[in-house]
């Protein structure tokens, strides 16, 4: 009988333990789910990242005809997809601000007619129109085919203080500009060959 009681109270106080220890990972498992279903709608709401600005360009035909003022979201684009898009130095130059050497660019000394665009989103830059001969071995323009297609930023780099010029749409970096110009803007935009894509006029 004795002998009995204790195999009895043996097998009870394993029960409990079993009890215990399942009744345990139940409520941690509970306290856990409980806890992902706060957290998780959180974090689907978490907003992502920004939406691209909406930036305003004027749209013109290859031969240089002016046509609508548009709105669109400015061209984000991962470094790995510029690099399929362009070519090497066409990257350097314009995702990171590289320069080309003088006279070693493809329109520096070009002189047809026709429309520069840009390498990296086709936005319409400068025209042949305003293209002159600088004597720096870059092509040069007194004025852009329309102010609302660029965009000037602060260069404090290499000591010096001088304006870049980037492309609107895509911040595709051109080139800089300088107030030593012709007339009538005095202004000389000394750009990259690379970060341009020239085409030529049929009229």
């Amino acid at each position: 009988m004795f002998k009995t009681d204790l195999m009895e109270n043996a097998s009870q106080g394993r029960t409990s333990r079993r009890a215990f220890l399942v009744s345990a990972a139940a409520i941690g498992a509970g306290l856990y789910f409980w806890n992902r279903s706060k957290t998780q709608p959180a974090e689907a709401h978490m907003p992502n990242q920004k939406p691209p600005e909406d930036v305003t360009i004027v749209e013109f035909t290859d031969s240089g005809e002016r046509k609508v003022v548009v709105r669109e979201p400015k061209i984000v684009k991962s470094d790995s997809e510029w690099k399929k898009q362009l070519t090497p130095n066409a990257y350097d130059i314009a995702r990171h601000e590289e320069t080309e050497m003088a006279f070693s660019g493809e329109y520096w000394n070009l002189h047809d007619k026709g429309l520069y665009r840009c390498v990296c989103c086709s936005t319409a830059l400068f025209s042949s129109d305003t293209k002159f001969e600088s004597g720096t071995g870059w092509p040069s323009f007194w004025q852009p085919i329309a102010e609302e297609n660029i965009e000037n930023i602060q260069d404090s780099t290499f000591g010096m203080t001088r304006t870049a010029v980037a492309c609107r749409l895509c911040d595709g970096h051109l080139g800089h500009v300088f107030d030593d110009g012709p007339k009538p803007t005095g202004l000389r935009y000394c750009m990259n060959s690379a970060s341009l894509r020239f085409v030529k006029s049929n009229t």
